[in-house]
């Protein structure tokens, strides 16, 4: 099988992905910041979100998404990337100091479907999705 051809559905369905993780720190927001554009003070000014529900500073909600990437990525190689599908939701802020698991396993008997998640230290979801192998064209 060559790198441009598409995962067999059974290629997504492991037991348990190994899971990747991320301590989220001050430099690790500023640089994703700073990488995406995206210097909104809820993120980065610790006054300002103070007024806020959050209470501090919270991490981008895409940096930890990039977790599940990178978890996919080690487990399935790159060629996972062009066929899949995927719906998450985010549940849970992720806060300075958090140390996050990204993981997954097989969703139940569906074909080429893994459910994943993002996990902060105590254990709580931060994201929940799935992720699926689109099906071929007709």
């Amino acid at each position: 099988m060559n790198t441009t051809q598409s995962l067999q559905p059974q290629s997504l369905q492991p037991h348990a992905l190994e899971p990747v993780q991320l301590t989220v720190t001050r430099d690790s927001i500023r640089t994703y910041a700073a990488l995406t554009d995206d210097f909104n003070p809820l993120h980065l000014d610790p006054a300002f979100a103070a007024t806020t529900a959050m209470g501090r500073p919270i991490a981008h909600g895409t940096m930890s998404l990039c977790l599940i990437w990178q978890c996919l990525l080690r487990n399935f190689g790159a060629q996972a990337f062009q066929d899949l599908e995927v719906d998450v939701r985010f549940v849970k802020p992720v806060y300075i100091d958090d140390v996050l698991t990204a993981g997954g396993e097989a969703a139940g008997d569906e074909a080429g479907s893994c459910s994943v998640w993002v996990r902060g230290p105590d254990g709580t979801d931060r994201i929940v999705g799935t992720v699926r192998r689109r099906p071929p064209l007709p």
